[in-house]
């Protein structure tokens, strides 16, 4: 697909802006986030352009997940946090600021005022069988 020339990860990607690279492999690069939401927050990125998850091919999809187990590891290590945030956004209304998929690494520590907004709703009987029928609908083709 090729670089967005008014995306701000293909201009890191290009070198146009700077960044603070970790990691870097054929397909997909990770450095800081310029806005972190904690010390060591990681930004995991496809370097061929693609505005979101589902516009991205498997293969680039497996490469980003391929490199997390070693970069949550790392950044663990490397920051000493007890845990890690691993998220994914897509659509502004999920939260994606930049079109362009990312993958968030974040390390946590109890106490850290992070927080997240989870609020868990239940199923109207026959909903969820509803929606799932959808869903595998849409799987088949």
């Amino acid at each position: 697909m090729g670089g967005a020339a008014d995306c701000v990860f293909c201009k890191i990607i290009a070198g146009a802006i700077p960044s603070h690279l970790v990691y870097e492999d054929d397909a997909v690069r990770a450095f800081l986030d310029i806005g972190p939401l904690s010390p060591g927050h990681l930004l995991l990125v496809p370097i061929e352009h693609y505005r979101t998850m589902e516009e991205t091919p498997e293969q680039t999809a497996a490469s980003l997940g391929a490199a997390l187990p070693r970069l949550v590891s790392a950044v663990r290590q490397a920051t000493g946090a007890a845990g890690v945030n691993v998220l994914q956004n897509n659509g502004r209304c999920a939260g994606q600021e930049v079109e362009h998929v990312h993958v968030h690494i974040i390390p946590r520590s109890s106490g850290d005022g992070l927080g997240y907004r989870w609020h868990p709703k239940s199923y109207q009987p026959g909903e969820a069988e509803t929606i799932r029928d959808r869903i595998k609908q849409f799987l088949q083709g």
